[in-house]
């Protein structure tokens, strides 16, 4: 009886109603600064993204997989982007770092759940740039329209029950009375470090489905441009390569930017990150990579470009 007492009591304790977020502008100096330079860049992926968005469905020349696949990219960009930095933006301004119980697993759940999609969305793109022009002259049996959504729906639906299955298990973990997040937004690891409970299952499950989750993709990247870069060698024409070479670089940069810096951030020994690291990471893959997007994958794109200025 004294046990349960104890317990309910340690229960009442540590259940709390709102987590303070204190990873960007606490402390800093240059919180003006920080706003202006998140605000522009949350504008430019915004508007960059809309752009192609509007551009690939208004142009009929542009209905192909690869712009299929570009439009939803820069969908899940647009809302990956939106879960967090309107909310860091609004903390600089009213001074109130605090994000309530809900709406911290709320902005979890959006987080993850448009992180791997753009993640899975990358790799599905990489495969059809790989059939494009490794097999072109298969190109049109094999990226069908009922492939093409077949694959957009298996996205979707993974990755909305891989965000459900780690929210869930955060939902059920226990909270010390410790409500301080050293980070600019609610993500996995800050929030295990404030738990009381057993958290075995929410690491396993994070190195498990959430490693899969990452290293999947991962390899379709990797895989699809070393047969890219093997196809690029064989052209004859040198003019030819360096333009080949010069599109793959682009993208391949902001693709192990956007991974190195997720596993750096998930998958490297917690004794070799600081919360400082992570937070510089964390900018990187939140923030850089979606704003990076439309300008590789348009401004380097003539058929983008011009369907653009005929937007325009």
């Amino acid at each position: 009886y004294l046990s349960l007492n104890r317990l309910m009591g340690w229960k009442n304790q540590t259940t709390v109603s709102e987590f303070f977020l204190l990873g960007l502008f606490e402390g800093s100096e240059h919180q003006q600064l920080l706003f202006w330079l998140f605000l522009l860049m949350y504008l430019i992926t915004v508007i960059g993204n809309l752009l192609i968005i509007v551009a690939v469905g208004s142009n009929t020349h542009l209905h192909t997989p690869m712009y299929f696949f570009l439009a939803n990219l820069s969908f899940a960009d647009i809302n990956f982007i939106s879960t967090i930095v309107p909310k860091v933006l609004m903390n600089s301004q009213t001074q109130n770092n605090a994000i309530s119980y809900s709406d911290c697993l709320a902005q979890l759940y959006f987080f993850i759940m448009f992180g791997t999609i753009d993640e899975f969305l990358l790799a599905t793109m990489a495969y059809d740039r790989y059939v494009a022009i490794c097999h072109p002259l298969h190109y049109t049996i094999v990226m069908t329209h009922k492939l093409c959504l077949l694959l957009i729906s298996i996205i979707w639906v993974v990755n909305v029950l891989h965000a459900l299955l780690h929210t869930l298990l955060m939902n059920e973990l226990i909270f010390c009375a410790k409500n301080e997040i050293p980070h600019f937004f609610c993500d996995l690891n800050p929030l295990l470090k404030l738990s009381c409970s057993d958290i075995f299952i929410n690491e396993l499950m994070i190195l498990t489905i959430g490693g899969l989750a990452g290293l999947i993709p991962f390899l379709c990247v990797i895989i699809s441009y070393v047969y890219i870069v093997l196809a690029i060698l064989r052209i004859p024409s040198a003019k030819g390569k360096q333009k080949a070479f010069s599109t793959c670089s682009s993208h391949l940069s902001v693709v192990s930017l956007f991974f190195g810096t997720v596993f750096g951030v998930y998958f490297s020994p917690s004794s070799n990150r600081s919360a400082h690291r992570n937070i510089i990471a964390s900018i990187m893959y939140t923030v850089v990579t979606p704003m990076l997007n439309p300008f590789i994958y348009s401004l380097r794109n003539r058929e983008m470009k011009a369907a653009l200025r005929k937007l325009f």
